[in-house]
């Protein structure tokens, strides 16, 4: 197996943040508010909703992913050696 001559191997953004619930709703009342104005009559069931889900209590910290440690332990094992460049002669 021959890798590219990398430095280290990193793998980018192993820890991607959950899609946060609420985006959808939040976006849901604001077009309500374009559309009707800040009106209590017609978007107040939608408001409601979006109360309930921001308080809604959140789930446990995302443990953090260690992809990357395990990647720079293991790459020097499995590198090629590396020519070293002599210059002109």
């Amino acid at each position: 197996m021959r890798l590219p001559p990398l430095r280290n191997l990193r793998v980018t953004n192993p820890n991607q943040a959950s899609k946060n619930p609420c985006i959808g709703v939040m976006a849901t009342l604001l077009s309500c508010w374009a559309s009707q104005g800040y009106a209590v009559e017609g978007c107040g069931k939608i408001e409601e909703q979006l109360r309930s889900c921001m308080d809604a209590k959140k789930g446990p910290p995302m443990k953090k992913n260690n992809i990357n440690y395990h990647l720079g332990r293991l790459y020097p094992m499995i590198k090629p050696p590396h020519k070293k460049w002599k210059g002109y002669q």
